[in-house]
């Protein structure tokens, strides 16, 4: 096959055999590659009722089909199971250099499934894989073991995959690190490669990918690329990367301060803001095929972290412990980066549940004497120890480790402070303060309340207007962008209000979860500049090109359909109901408290109304919510 290796491992643990299984050509043109296989092989192969945390369970990872060649930010590998976290579709996505790695050494998946007796990791190179023993490595953080499974292997370009001790402890919102600085960090997947006794899965390749139409592809390549620069979101973003959304969160009183309390941290812009980074970082790190690098290498000279060097100030861990914590300085969050990467933990749900067990300590339904010491507001020595105890699951630890929902429950009143859906600890920014198609994605998202399955592409932070009450959002960008945009013009009249531009949000967020599908099936990044300019028309001409199929924008954004409800139905499948589509209590009953938000709280109804909105939209029934029999057979997921 051009473009895919046409091949996945597919590894019993249980049986310690590896064989090989092709990837059919029929499965290429529905799915693409990525998310898509993934949603297809564990729709058919996790039965109703499986234990997250069994042997049943199947872990699968599989690279774009654009990754591995010279594609913009083409990097990138989903890695997909039934999650311990929320019991429904697991998935995350990561950059960097891992999956190119997988490529070159001659596959497009791995499969794992059963347990192994004891612990022990897999080791893929130019086409061959082995089960190796890894009870040396057992008990280390995921730093150790990427530097000493390169060391003993001695090829310090070895991409690995390996969990630290919160995975080996069954915390449910253990990550997957992927090298020392990124992640497939959301949903708890860390704890699926615990649970089978797999520390680490090391890969090194030195093979191509075929490519179908050289001269084709290389034009596609580079109006993709012209098409990038282009965006008027490439500078800032190349400068400040997630960074930018740090000054307009505070302006809005969308943070979500000490636990969604306030809206707006005193000091936020001198303190955790993009206008401190310089004094951070001088320059961006950039994944395999990435011309924007939109993260930071940053250097600590001076105070307590003095020393500390790392990859690092993404808005996620600096808005959830700066704000969600209240920690209020940089280097004190680089260290807590740190500690999540090293102990292997999703920042997203390890700040969520310092938050909820900060919160708890304010109002007095845990002390001292179950911690062992204070939990104050701010206190980031007590945050690197909480987070310690969670990873090692030991004392309050324990109970933490299972996630803000499950540890709610066992404490009379908390759960007004467990601000999650679907079990999964949200993103940081308040729906109260800004609604948007982003914060509807919260609650539409198959894997829980999470970011980054659902986002406006041309998203405006300059405003933040609802010309309709929950169903608009203001465009306000030149006609330009909308003319520019890649989207079918019927598309486009569905979503964009002929006169003003303002943007429908429901059906936005309909096109938005397709098209992000598209581009965790393909391999690319969704960061603002490319998924501004990239669409349909542009991966039609990349995919053709490069795997010598044909197809049409139209194809590939019904590809992105298909791969959105498969998820849906895994979820059905595996307990999900209309009511969990909602957000946390916390949001309708109480106020924001400070900040320009004060005051502002969610209509219920309203919500409703837009969420039924947004199954129209889809063809889903729109009182539950379940694809329809009419919108699967369009599909071909009638089977």
């Amino acid at each position: 096959m051009y473009g895919y290796s046409g091949k996945m491992l597919d590894i019993d643990l249980t049986a310690g055999k590896i064989r090989e299984r092709p990837v059919e050509q029929d499965l290429a043109g529905e799915y693409l590659s990525g998310l898509g296989f993934n949603a297809r092989l564990l729709y058919e192969e996790i039965p109703a009722g499986a234990d997250p945390l069994g042997p049943e369970n199947v872990l699968a990872f599989n690279v774009g089909v654009l990754v591995g060649t010279t594609v913009p930010t083409a990097s990138r590998t989903e890695a997909s199971a039934l999650s311990p976290a929320t019991g429904l579709f697991g998935t995350a996505n990561s950059g960097n250099f891992w999956g190119s790695e997988l490529k070159f050494a001659g596959f497009d998946g791995v499969i794992i499934r059963g347990k192994a007796e004891s612990p022990v990791y897999v080791w893929i190179c130019d086409g061959q894989a082995t089960i190796l023993p890894a009870g040396h490595l057992w008990g280390r953080d995921a730093w150790e073991t990427v530097r000493q499974i390169r060391r003993e292997l001695g090829d310090d370009a070895i991409q690995v995959a390996a969990i630290g001790q919160a995975g080996e402890n069954l915390v449910r919102f253990a990550s997957i690190e992927n090298g020392p600085f990124d992640a497939w960090a959301r949903t708890g997947l860390g704890a699926v490669m615990g649970s089978k006794n797999l520390k680490a899965v090391a890969v090194r390749g030195r093979g191509a990918v075929r490519v179908a139409h050289r001269k084709d592809f290389l034009q596609a390549v580079d109006d993709t690329r012209k098409a990038i620069f282009s965006s008027p979101f490439y500078g800032s973003f190349s400068r400040f990367g997630t960074m930018l959304a740090s000054l307009p969160y505070q302006e809005f009183g969308a943070l979500p301060g000490r636990n969604y309390q306030r809206g707006a941290i005193d000091g936020w812009v001198e303190t955790c803001s993009r206008k401190v980074l310089p004094r951070y970082s001088t320059r961006g790190v950039a994944c395999m095929a990435c011309p924007i690098a939109c993260a930071h290498w940053v250097e600590v000279k001076e105070g307590p972290y003095a020393g500390l060097r790392l990859k690092d100030l993404e808005v996620t861990p600096v808005i959830g412990f700066g704000a969600g914590c209240d920690i209020n300085n940089l280097p004190a969050i680089a260290m807590l980066t740190e500690t999540c990467q090293r102990l292997g933990m999703d920042m997203v749900s390890a700040a969520a549940v310092v938050a909820f067990a900060m919160e708890m300590y304010e109002k007095g339904l845990i002390g001292e004497k179950d911690l062992g010491f204070s939990l104050n507001w701010g206190d980031e020595r007590a945050t690197i120890s909480l987070l310690d105890m969670i990873a090692h699951r030991r004392g309050m630890g324990d109970l933490l480790a299972e996630g803000v929902r499950r540890a709610a429950r066992h404490f009379p009143g908390a759960s007004r402070y467990a601000v999650e859906v679907k079990g999964l600890e949200c993103f940081l920014l308040d729906p109260r303060a800004r609604w948007s198609t982003w914060t509807l994605g919260y609650i539409t998202n198959v894997r829980g309340g999470d970011h980054l399955r659902t986002r406006n592409p041309v998203e405006n932070l300059r405003y933040n207007e609802n010309p309709v009450p929950y169903l608009t959002e203001k465009f306000g960008f030149p006609e330009e962008m909308y003319e520019r945009l890649d989207m079918p013009d019927e598309w486009k009249k569905e979503i964009f209000d002929p006169v003003t531009r303002d943007v429908n949000i429901p059906e936005m967020s309909r096109w938005a979860e397709d098209l992000i599908a598209v581009y965790n099936a393909l391999g690319m990044c969704i960061r603002p500049p490319v998924l501004h300019t990239v669409g349909p028309t542009l991966f039609a001409r990349l995919y053709a090109s490069l795997t010598g199929i044909d197809i049409t924008p139209a194809e590939v954004i019904r590809a992105g359909e298909r791969i959105w409800n498969l998820q849906k139905l895994f979820n059905l499948r595996h307990g999900e109901k209309p009511a969990d589509s909602d957000y946390p209590s916390r949001f309708y009953d109480e106020p924001v408290t400070a900040g320009p938000a004060a005051g502002r709280r969610l209509d219920r109804e309203k919500v409703r109304e837009v969420l039924r909105e947004y199954y129209l939209a889809r063809g889903w029934d729109p009182d539950t919510g379940v694809p329809g029999a009419a919108k699967l057979a369009e599909l071909n997921l009638l089977r």
